[in-house]
């Protein structure tokens, strides 16, 4: 972005950030709000609890500015910062409940990140930087060369420079990191983990941006239905296979992992025994911000399928009222025919093609032609084996698809939908691969339902074989929802 004048003239008057920059009273709202969201990376809390805080804090600034400071109540400040003017809270409601919620927008965080970049630092490292910058161009260059000699090229050097280090190491030099470099590094995870709990907002953000904007578009929609569905999904499909999208999925399934979980918990708690970064005083939520950021996606993902579950019960209210129009329609075309019963037009109604017979002659059927009679050589039977077990033959799998069919009901009365993955989860399966295939012929016959390609599911069974050995199997495929 170019910051000519006339650009920073606009962001100065209509930017959130700057004009909380501007504000008389921003040293009241962005140390309150820093303080109670994004301290302890609460992602929502009632309007209650935050004006409970507020009053709180006001009565402390009271006692030390005077009683005339801060006029005001606390909840009349609160409602003052969701303003359409200020824009530094966003106030809404959570289904099914009549109580408001407030959170902050992403423009507030970032002029909260720019005001905490401001404080002086005791120590500043570009080491890490400077490596990190190398690594990221490191890795597009390999990640975009299509020449395999060459990719092959440089895995080799790279095996050949480890086993000089393993060499190095096994002669007894052993490299560390100085107490410099070690604080360097810390700072830069530190300050790349705060921008990326502050990015979780602006991508929640985004996506109310979006629903907004096809609200818009379906209530202001002139043509046919058809053509509104195909852009809508069209947009929900821009959405996945946007950089943003693709970003977010790769990171939430990265982190979802419970093996990348418990790494980086140790990693963590190994870090931050050591003795130089024991000295830079980290905050004590450093030690479970990996678990901050599961909650921020968990949190940003139960926002867009909310999102969908909410578009999804306007479109089928935008369906009833069309089917209420057509429903009109017909009653008043029923009206005008009875009203016409009783004079009947005049001239042909109808006009009615000539009847005529179709005549099949004898001599134009086909001759009896005698059926094949297969010649039986006469050939002596001999005596079979004994050693074969003819139990197998009476062994027989059958799978109860009504015990299928009640279990899949009965999850479906107290939701609207349900993953194939969770029915397993509450009634394990007792036959197997036998079973699973009933689930998927039950989705594609008796029930509607939707697969998600772009999402896996690992389903696991116990079995026992013939001699009482339990052996776990396992099956990936994509998530099958079930719709009530």
């Amino acid at each position: 972005m170019t910051l000519d004048y006339a650009t920073l003239e606009i962001l100065r008057t209509r930017h959130p950030a700057w004009r909380l920059l501007r504000s008389d009273h921003a040293p009241l709202i962005a140390s309150f709000l820093q303080r109670v969201f994004i301290v302890p990376n609460v992602r929502m809390m009632a309007a209650v609890d935050l004006a409970e805080a507020l009053e709180d804090e006001l009565y402390a600034l009271r006692e030390q500015l005077g009683e005339n400071s801060f006029p005001k109540s606390a909840q009349e400040y609160l409602n003052d910062w969701v303003s359409i003017e200020k824009g530094w809270l966003r106030k809404f409601y959570q289904q099914g409940s009549d109580e408001p919620q407030f959170d902050l927008t992403p423009a507030t965080e970032k002029a909260i990140a720019w005001l905490s970049a401001l404080s002086e630092r005791n120590f500043v490292g570009t080491e890490s930087r400077l490596l990190t910058l190398f690594d990221l161009l490191k890795q597009i260059s390999e990640g975009s060369e299509s020449d395999p000699h060459k990719r092959i090229t440089e895995l080799h050097k790279k095996r050949s420079e480890i086993d000089a280090e393993i060499a190095r190491m096994q002669a007894g030099d052993v490299p560390l990191l100085d107490d410099s470099a070690l604080k360097d590094r810390f700072q830069q995870f530190m300050q790349l983990a705060r921008e990326l709990l502050a990015d979780f907002r602006e991508v929640e953000y985004n996506f109310r941006q979006l629903d907004r904007k096809v609200r818009e578009q379906i209530a202001l929609w002139e043509g046919a239905k058809g053509a509104l569905l195909e852009e809508i999904m069209g947009e929900r499909d821009a959405i996945g296979d946007s950089d943003q999208g693709k970003s977010f999925r790769a990171f939430c399934d990265f982190l979802m992992s419970s093996r990348r979980q418990e790494e980086l918990t140790t990693l963590l708690e190994r870090v931050l025994a050591l003795p130089p970064v024991i000295e830079l005083k980290p905050d004590v939520r450093t030690r479970r911000v990996h678990y901050d950021w599961l909650e921020a996606g968990e949190h940003t993902l139960r926002t867009v399928a909310q999102l969908s579950q909410q578009l999804r019960r306007f479109l089928d209210d935008q369906a009833w009222l069309e089917n209420r129009r057509i429903m009109d329609i017909l009653h008043g075309i029923e009206t005008k025919a009875l009203a016409l019963r009783q004079s009947a037009p005049a001239g042909d109604i109808m006009n009615i093609a000539q009847p005529g017979a179709s005549i099949e002659l004898a001599m134009e059927r086909p001759l009896f032609t005698p059926a094949f009679k297969p010649l039986i050589a006469n050939i002596a039977v001999q005596a079979g084996g004994d050693d074969v077990d003819p139990s197998a033959l009476y062994t027989q799998i059958v799978v109860d698809k009504a015990r299928l069919v009640r279990h899949i009901r009965q999850a479906l009365q107290a939701r609207a939908q349900i993953t194939l993955y969770e029915l397993i989860d509450k009634q394990p399966l007792q036959l197997g691969l036998a079973e699973l295939i009933a689930y998927l012929q039950l989705g594609s016959e008796s029930f509607k339902a939707v697969v998600d390609e772009n999402t896996e599911d690992l389903i696991t069974w116990e079995t026992v074989t013939s001699d009482g050995t339990i052996i776990s199997k396992q099956a990936r495929l994509p998530r099958v929802i079930f719709v009530r």
